[in-house]
C-alpha cells in the first residue's frame, strides 16, 4: 500500500455540517474505507487546510477516484500528496531498494 498526505479545506456547504453533526468526520473516514483508503491518523488544523489526513491507498488510481467522489459533493476541497517514506527516498537517491 502507498501512503497519501490529504490536506483538505471545507467549503461553506462542509463547515454547516460540520457544525450541525461534528461526528460526520468519522462516516466520512468510513466511507474512505469502502472506497479502498485506510486513513492511518487524521488531524484538524489552523491554518490554509482544515484537516490532515494520512492515508494508504493500493495504487493512484484508487486516489484519484476518492478525491473525485469527495470533492464532488461540494463540501471539501482537496489537494493529495504521495508520499515516500525517508529510508526509501535516501535508497532510491543512493540508486538501490531497501530492504
Amino acid at each position: 500500500m502507498a501512503t497519501y498526505i490529504m490536506l483538505s479545506t471545507l467549503t461553506e456547504e462542509g463547515r454547516k455540517v460540520l457544525k450541525a453533526r461534528p461526528a460526520r468526520i468519522k462516516a466520512v473516514n468510513q466511507e474512505l474505507e469502502r472506497l479502498g483508503v485506510k486513513v492511518i491518523a487524521q488531524y484538524a488544523v489552523l491554518g490554509p487546510y482544515d484537516f490532515v489526513n494520512i492515508v494508504e491507498a493500493p495504487d493512484n488510481e484508487t486516489i484519484v477516484r476518492v478525491s473525485v467522489e469527495m470533492g464532488a459533493r461540494g463540501s471539501i476541497q482537496l489537494m493529495t500528496m504521495a508520499a515516500l517514506p525517508i529510508d526509501d527516498f535516501i535508497a532510491k537517491l543512493k540508486g538501490r531498494r531497501r530492504r
